[in-house]
């Protein structure tokens, strides 16, 4: 399921693509996938329910940033850093 949003935010699109990984499009058309495993791992009440994989998948823009139902967010700034940092980014050409 692919959720787009027009935003002047940094996230245009997310993909869900099972477990704990999502596809990212940012609005400068560079995009990738990233695997959130680590951070669901880590400890803190607002990470807890992302554990579940059928709640991490409620994930939804606002804003330009993935966001849960709990308020659980992502700066689109730090995942673009940490995605940029394990090459997970190329970018696509324009539609």
């Amino acid at each position: 399921m692919r959720e787009t949003q027009q935003s002047t935010n940094w996230d245009r699109a997310l993909e869900k693509l099972g477990g704990f990984r999502l596809r990212v499009c940012f609005s400068d058309g560079s995009e990738g996938v990233h695997d959130f495993t680590p951070l669901v791992n880590e400890l803190g009440p607002m990470l807890e329910p992302l554990r579940d994989e059928v709640y991490f998948a409620r994930v939804f823009l606002e804003f330009g940033a993935p966001t849960w139902p709990n308020g659980f967010d992502i700066a689109p700034e730090w995942l673009r850093r940490e995605m940029e940092k394990a090459g997970e980014l190329t970018r696509v050409a324009a539609e």
